[in-house]
């Protein structure tokens, strides 16, 4: 289901020149569409008990989306302390490839959800997407300085991608491209600002341990730090005045937060049982 919904999205929003058969693309892009909804449905069920106390008063809120840092699902998890000191380069590669795998474009997915969000936060997005952009120089895109680091490590499309790091980007991109999902997008989108910083640290870290260059390591060294300040502004100019306009707001808010933490709990006990097994794998062929 996981490759199928990836590689429709994949076409979906590729620029393109011209459509062979709208009529046949339009019924599959429905038919996938629909699979997609049964996915996204099915994750929504799975948070909605942890909804029920989600408070709606705008500075509760805040407070309330700001513990999740701390404890969100699949918070602090082994994982990142184990890539920062025990890691092997190979095992490091097969995780970055994963992480690959599961990065639906961040500055695309701001695009698509400020469509028709109010000013305040709306500004936010759009002063996020250029810090994203680089602030109009290609030399500091994030996205770019991703492939770099993919380059230099010679991380090619090729190898297994598991389902877990396809359903994560599935899901981003689902909540993002439908406006009925449109604040749970600014949700996923806010607890990945929140929460990326420890883990991009500690990457980074595994990366310097390794012998990899600071130009290939600046993916990860810039978002330790500066997603610390986007989170601070996306709390104060998003959440907040999004909740304030309308308390209904706050629980689609938080719900789009436990799914896009959820997924990712879901990604790093995988990457953890497929890279300790092969920990243990090397241990037993050197002894």
């Amino acid at each position: 289901m996981h490759r199928l919904l990836s590689a429709s999205h994949a076409q979906r929003l590729a620029p393109t020149l011209e459509v062979a058969d709208f009529e046949r693309d339009l019924a599959r892009e429905a038919y996938l569409r629909r699979i997609e909804r049964v996915f996204v449905e099915a994750e929504r069920e799975a948070v909605a008990r942890e909804l029920r106390a989600v408070p709606t008063e705008p500075t509760q809120f805040v407070h309330w989306f700001a513990a999740l840092e701390r404890t969100g699902p699949g918070q602090h998890d082994a994982l990142f302390p184990w890539l920062a000191e025990h890691a092997s380069l190979r095992q490091m590669c097969w995780f970055l490839q994963q992480e690959l795998a599961g990065e639906a474009g961040f500055d695309d997915l701001v695009a698509l959800t400020q469509v028709k969000l109010p000013i305040r936060p709306k500004l936010e997005l759009a002063r996020n997407y250029w810090d994203e952009m680089g602030q109009g120089h290609e030399g500091g895109m994030h996205g770019p300085m991703l492939d770099a680091l993919a380059q230099a490590l010679q991380l090619g499309p090729g190898g297994h991608t598991v389902w877990q790091s396809l359903a994560l980007s599935n899901l981003m991109i689902a909540l993002a491209t439908a406006r009925h999902y449109a604040y749970q997008s600014v949700g996923a989108l806010g607890v990945i600002e929140l929460t990326a910083p420890a883990r991009s640290e500690l990457v980074n870290a595994g990366l310097k341990r390794l012998g990899i260059g600071g130009a290939a390591r600046r993916y990860y060294a810039l978002h330790a730090t500066l997603d610390v300040r986007h989170s601070a502004a996306w709390n104060r100019e998003v959440l907040q005045p999004l909740v304030a306009s309308d308390p209904r707001i706050a629980p689609c808010i938080a719900e789009g937060a436990l799914l896009r933490l959820r997924a990712g709990e879901r990604c790093f006990q995988r990457y953890r049982q497929e890279l300790w097994a092969k920990d243990r794998q090397e241990l037993w062929a050197r002894s």
